[in-house]
């Protein structure tokens, strides 16, 4: 492999360890305040990725308007779930509400079928996506640029509402001792709902990109990408931002590593998270940046 083919390699798997990163991040926020795997966030993702193939296809309204409202509208959606299939069962021992969060997931994935069909539609790429840059002799398409500038913005934003508002010091908060933080006045409710809002605004503005970038879409389709970046959460430590976005991106780079270095082994692609997240937790049963979390019985 030349140096033009390892640069063309090495774009696409920061482009992918972006989106993985940047879906990521609602697992571990959501993990971080709740100690609650969210299973119905990658069904949250197809969902912000149906809502904009409707929007650009059938309204006049100009592509990038359609994109933030169907960022929004499904961090909206995100919100919803929490209220309806989590918050009644916040009191309830652990497994009822992970019994709930895998049930929101079945409906999720049975109404996209019911509403938007079994067939594959064809996302509707803006032109602006479809330029080609040549770097170095090598042909990379602009969304292969984008994904990480968005990705990297996006993570900027959130540090600075996590670290510098009151609402992001109440997460923190909330992330250490639930119950003291409730003591002390922070409203739990609004709180939980605003994580929720934000994790499921991210995996809109991910799955967005992630048709752009594999422009075909399925109401199944967000299943293994939501494995893939709960697997790339516990990677890094899931519960800690930073660590999400490390997994991202090493799950990423090293999926399209091992596609370009044993060809062989492409079929292996999906196995390969799964062997990795093995790996690690047999190495660092808390991930990469996790912290040991002592749970009170």
């Amino acid at each position: 492999m030349g140096n033009q083919g390892l640069l063309q390699h090495l774009a696409n798997g920061i482009s992918l360890g972006s989106l993985y990163a940047l879906i990521a991040i609602g697992y571990t926020m959501v993990y971080g305040i709740l100690r609650l795997i969210n299973f119905a966030h990658g069904d949250i993702f197809m969902l912000g990725i149906y809502i904009t193939y409707y929007g650009v296809l059938f309204t006049s309204i100009p592509w990038w308007i359609v994109f933030i409202f169907a960022s929004v509208f499904t961090g909206l959606i995100g919100l919803l779930l929490e209220k309806v299939a989590y918050r009644p069962l916040r009191e309830s021992p652990r497994i009822t509400i992970l019994i709930s969060a895998i049930g929101a997931s079945f409906f999720l994935q049975n109404f996209g079928i019911v509403v938007f069909g079994g067939r594959p539609k064809a996302f509707p790429i803006p032109n602006v996506f479809n330029r080609v840059v040549k770097l170095g002799g090598v042909s990379i398409s602009m969304i292969t640029f984008v994904i990480p500038l968005v990705t990297l913005l996006l993570l900027l934003g959130l540090t600075y509402f996590i670290t510098k508002t009151k609402t992001g010091m109440a997460m923190r908060a909330l992330s250490k001792d639930y119950e003291t933080a409730s003591l002390m006045g922070i409203d739990i409710n609004r709180i939980i709902s605003i994580t929720f809002f934000i994790g499921s605004f991210l995996a809109a503005v991910g799955g967005i990109m992630w048709g752009i970038r594999y422009p075909q879409l399925m109401p199944l389709m967000g299943v293994m990408p939501g494995l893939k970046c709960f697997i790339a959460a516990v990677i890094g430590g899931i519960g800690n931002i930073t660590g999400a976005v490390l997994g991202g991106f090493i799950l990423g780079l090293g999926e399209i590593m091992l596609v370009a270095l044993l060809p062989k082994l492409t079929g292996y692609r999906d196995a390969f998270a799964f062997i990795l997240l093995i790996v690690i937790l047999l190495i660092k049963p808390t991930g990469l940046m996790g912290e040991k979390i002592t749970e009170k019985v």
